[in-house]
């Protein structure tokens, strides 16, 4: 019976990230010429963006555990543990980081500067700059991260394990991310860049089962991924 909840839980986060990604694919370039669009007060452009993203990654799960009545914070959100959780998960982005260093890829550091409104942001007077950051962090740091530790946790109810390594979340949301992002590597610097990346959320995820911690996992996606 708990299994076949579990089925059911994550099959209703993947429909509602398909539901979404599919409606952003229809209207894309809409989208992206309203983003864009510096003459439209730039709080409604991040608000506009960060909802696309929340629905990708964190509405899914959030609707799950209204329904189930669960409550997130069981996932890990808890001080116990927390610094080894960021020590070990912050481990987990340096082979990463030698990957970026030695292609030359690393310019400069700026937490989401990847998304598209941190600098316009960031350059926009008080308290604009700090409100657009906040709605930044939570859609792409806190629930982009957090999605994957819900995500892993299911899976291994689902599919438990005896093997501590042969984690089926983890190894499942590591792929999953790899496709998401695009990274599948086909050259040899691109195949180590996609492994580099398994290894990221494979780690982070195993980290967590380790600690019981969280915050690690969110602390990657918080300042380093989207940062360099």
């Amino acid at each position: 019976m708990e299994q076949r909840k579990t089925d059911v839980d994550l099959w209703a986060i993947a429909l509602i990230s398909f539901v979404v990604l599919g409606i952003y694919m229809v209207f894309q370039n809409q989208f992206i010429a309203f983003v864009k669009d510096s003459s439209i007060n730039i709080l409604l452009r991040v608000l506009w963006s960060a909802a696309f993203q929340f629905g990708l990654a964190g509405l899914g799960i959030v609707m799950v555990s209204m329904i189930r009545k669960e409550n997130l914070l069981t996932y890990g959100l808890n001080r116990k543990g927390a610094v080894s959780s960021v020590i070990l998960c912050s481990l987990c982005f340096v082979p990463y980081m030698i990957f970026m260093l030695s292609t030359g890829q690393i310019t400069s550091y700026l937490p989401f500067q990847s998304v598209w409104t941190t600098r316009e942001v960031l350059s926009s007077g008080f308290p604009i700059n700090v409100i657009g950051m906040l709605i930044t962090a939570i859609a792409w740091g806190f629930f982009e991260g957090f999605n994957y530790v819900v995500i892993s946790d299911k899976i291994n109810r689902r599919y438990p394990s005896k093997n501590r390594w042969l984690n089926r979340g983890a190894i499942a949301c590591a792929v999953l991310c790899i496709l998401i992002h695009g990274a599948i590597g086909v050259t040899a610097e691109g195949i180590i860049e996609m492994l580099t990346i398994f290894f990221i959320v494979y780690g982070m995820l195993i980290a967590k089962k380790f600690t019981g911690n969280a915050w690690g996992c969110v602390f990657i996606f918080l300042f380093f991924w989207n940062a360099f």
